[in-house]
């Protein structure tokens, strides 16, 4: 019967490396730590997540936790000149028409309007937000601002 102790000895068993046992080992003077720098000194070592003048793994990585910028409100924005452009005297402005012609892609969180250009017609603009500039320009044409 074979036993454990009666087994040959492995030739995959290698001897340990005996360093600093001076020149004739092989392994003497720097003891295999070659000619001065941060790993030849004693005591020497750096931190395992330490990489070497790159950004660290946990400046690069998203941050965990809360942001405000999932709550963030944004608006689709229009200004007077647009809706000079593609509506008449009498016809009603609101986030559905324009989403329905093309103007906006997307109402996001609503519609507001901004008073860039000018407003020759007189229409009934509704929106969630209106800017001071484009609510006296909208009412020194003769329209109305509403607001959603």
């Amino acid at each position: 019967m074979m036993k454990l102790e009666n087994l040959p000895k492995s030739k995959e068993t290698k001897a340990t490396k005996r360093v600093g046992r001076g020149p004739g080992s092989g392994m003497g003077k720097t003891s295999t730590r070659g000619q001065k720098g941060q790993h030849a000194r004693s005591g020497s070592g750096i931190s395992a997540w330490f990489q070497g003048g790159q950004s660290p793994l946990y400046r690069r990585i998203p941050k965990r936790g809360f942001n405000n910028a999932r709550f963030e409100v944004k608006y689709a924005t229009i200004n007077l000149d647009v809706i000079n452009k593609y509506f008449n005297d009498g016809e009603t402005v609101s986030p559905e028409v324009l989403k329905e012609r093309g103007i906006i892609k997307k109402q996001l969180s609503g519609v507001k309007v901004l008073g860039n250009g000018t407003l020759e017609k007189k229409v009934t603009v509704k929106a969630n937000r209106f800017s001071s500039k484009a609510v006296t320009k909208i009412e020194d044409a003769g329209g109305k601002a509403e607001v959603i």
